[in-house]
């Protein structure tokens, strides 16, 4: 999967240049949905632990999505992550935690489009990320 993970990440990163970082957050988002311990599922359970079930929920849902911060972001990612996911981009931790903050919501969406975690963590990541870019591009 390291290839697919690799020419997914080229893909989006032409299909972005002038979007100000957009693609790399988007990669971001794809990279940390798809390390995730227990991959998307973990991903959800790890912001119910921390109290943001019913935010979470919502991502998942087919209803309207609720915000998230920052700060929660990184109450859930640990401010370690956070940390490697701004140097990796250029920006400073709060930086990358408000667009983090602003993307996830965006990719859980659409990864559960019938408001259901896929089952067997099957997730097509970079799928997702390029119709969310294509969008974005108009």
């Amino acid at each position: 999967m390291g290839l697919f993970d690799s020419i997914a990440g080229q893909v989006l990163g032409q299909l972005t240049q002038g979007n100000e970082g957009v693609g790399g957050f988007m990669q971001a988002v794809g990279g940390l949905i798809n390390n995730h311990p227990g991959g998307l599922q973990g991903l959800v359970q790890a912001f119910e632990q921390q109290g943001l079930g019913g935010v979470v929920a919502s991502w998942v849902g087919t209803g309207q999505n609720l915000p998230i911060s920052g700060e929660q972001i990184q109450a859930v990612l640990g401010n370690q992550q956070v940390a490697a996911i701004a140097q990796s981009l250029g920006f400073s931790p709060q930086e990358a935690s408000a667009k983090l903050a602003e993307f996830l919501p965006q990719v859980v969406d659409k990864l559960t489009p019938t408001g259901q975690l896929p089952q067997g963590g099957g997730v097509d990541v970079a799928s997702v990320l390029g119709g969310l870019l294509g969008g974005l591009k108009g």
